[in-house]
């Protein structure tokens, strides 16, 4: 719920004037502009944001405000932004909240002596990037446009999809300094009730300063997750087709502006790891990439527990997995080695990120050594260990949610603690927990993470 300032627009218009440069700091901040023309023999004062405006159409609906006579002046603020403004997007304002909101948001307002209200005009322009496929959710053979980072644009991209009297997209805002514009999307026709205004009443009873982190912040600020369960509670995907896909099963997708990722509700298990390409593809292929993918991530949690468990117990290992077992002498723990690449691995992560790409190259090649063949003919790490967890880092790659592969990651490390401290009843402890986060993970809907039914 945001505070608003529930002042209406005076009859003076020298009180608006000055109660204006009281609100903002048109003295003090070089882009805010104040331009003071006469329309009709009326004074007349502009307010809007350098660099939010459209220089060319500002000017041509200036040129029609100076060719205004007297004579030809309404006697209503209606009526002259119905017959005297040549574009499309005008409107009337009658408080100063909305006047505020919508001049800080880009749009120019217009004070007209003797007049009661300002006259809004959206000729804005946001700077923004061009839609581009996204670089996380690609796809072979699906479109390659994705979601930016302006709120209008991204909408845009989904009414192009569903051309639908059904799609609704209701506009909010959130954050009582940011002000942050939230599209809430939705098929009339095809949404729970229950759920739409649940998250609805949610947005609204918001009490933020501030969504600094866009979605996320809005995500953490909706639903107050446990903080210790790792499991993500939201879809998010930068396509405007999963988007739209999701729509029309029954969704709500949320948009946030400066954000270029929607968030989908309600969510599951089976939500979390599917991809564009599992659709674009016959039904046999798609099938298969669900298959790969599920075994893979079993695979990621368990592969170092189950290999680090055999190794505690190498009695149960079967004659035909013999060659599984470590061979080499063993001078660090097997579990400390473990948990020393799974640290290790993230730093490659964010070194990844913030290294410049052209020391990318010899960055990797130095990293193949240290973390190759030196780390092994040193003795600090064993060949098999290294094998294990190069597979497990590349695993992590194969779930299309970031989250979905961190939560994995810290299942696997309770695994491994617990399993190097008890052995055969730690792994099995283990596995209960892993299944009791799954379980016990509570979606925005109150429903559990592996509900896996439409709505």
């Amino acid at each position: 719920m945001i505070d608003k300032i529930s002042k209406k627009v005076m009859p003076s218009f020298e009180e608006n004037i000055a109660y204006m440069d009281k609100l903002l700091p048109v003295k003090e901040s070089f882009d805010i502009i104040r331009r003071d023309i006469v329309i009709g023999g009326k004074k007349a004062t502009f307010y809007f944001i350098d660099g939010f405006t459209k220089d060319e159409t500002l000017v041509k609906i200036m040129d029609a405000f100076f060719r205004v006579t007297p004579d030809d002046m309404p006697e209503d603020a209606t009526t002259f932004a119905r017959t005297k403004i040549p574009y499309v997007e005008v409107d009337v304002l009658g408080d100063y909240d909305q006047v505020i909101r919508n001049i800080l948001s880009g749009m120019t307002c217009l004070f007209i002596s003797g007049y009661e209200v300002c006259i809004a005009i959206d000729c804005r322009t946001y700077p923004a990037r061009s839609v581009g496929e996204p670089e996380k959710d690609k796809s072979l053979r699906g479109s390659r446009d994705g979601f930016v980072e302006t709120i209008v644009f991204n909408t845009a991209l989904i009414r192009r999809r569903i051309r639908d009297p059904h799609l609704v997209m209701e506009m909010t805002e959130a954050g009582q300094t940011s002000r942050t514009d939230i599209a809430v999307c939705y098929m009339q026709d095809r949404v729970d009730k229950d759920l739409l205004e649940n998250v609805k009443q949610r947005i609204e009873a918001l009490h933020v300063d501030d969504l600094r982190m866009n979605q996320q912040s809005l995500a953490e600020a909706i639903y107050h997750r446990k903080w210790f369960n790792p499991f993500p509670k939201f879809k998010f995907t930068e396509r405007p087709d999963t988007a739209a896909a999701c729509l029309m099963e029954g969704k709500v997708v949320i948009l946030v502006d400066n954000s270029p990722s929607a968030m989908i509700l309600p969510t599951s298990i089976l939500d979390i790891v599917e991809e564009a390409n599992d659709y674009y593809f016959p039904k046999i292929t798609g099938t298969y990439l669900k298959i790969s993918r599920a075994v893979i991530a079993f695979l990621t949690v368990f592969l170092t527990p189950v290999f680090l468990l055999f190794m505690q117990n190498l009695d149960w290992l079967p004659e035909i997995f013999a060659f599984v077992a470590v061979k080499d002498t063993v001078n660090i723990p097997l579990v400390f080695q473990l948990l020393l690449l799974e640290v290790a691995i993230d730093g490659l992560h964010l070194a990844a990120l913030n290294t410049p790409s052209m020391l990318s190259t010899p960055l990797s090649v130095i990293t193949a050594l240290v973390l190759g063949e030196f780390s092994v003919s040193s003795g600090w790490f064993n060949a098999e260990v290294m094998l294990y967890m190069a597979f497990v880092a590349m695993a992590n790659y194969a779930q299309p949610n970031f989250e979905l592969g961190y939560a994995m990651k810290f299942m696997r490390i309770i695994l491994l603690i617990l399993t190097a401290s008890f052995n055969w009843i730690g792994f099995l402890a283990g596995c209960v927990v892993v299944f009791c986060f799954l379980l016990f993970n509570r979606t925005l809907t109150g429903r559990s993470f592996l509900n896996v039914k439409m709505n």
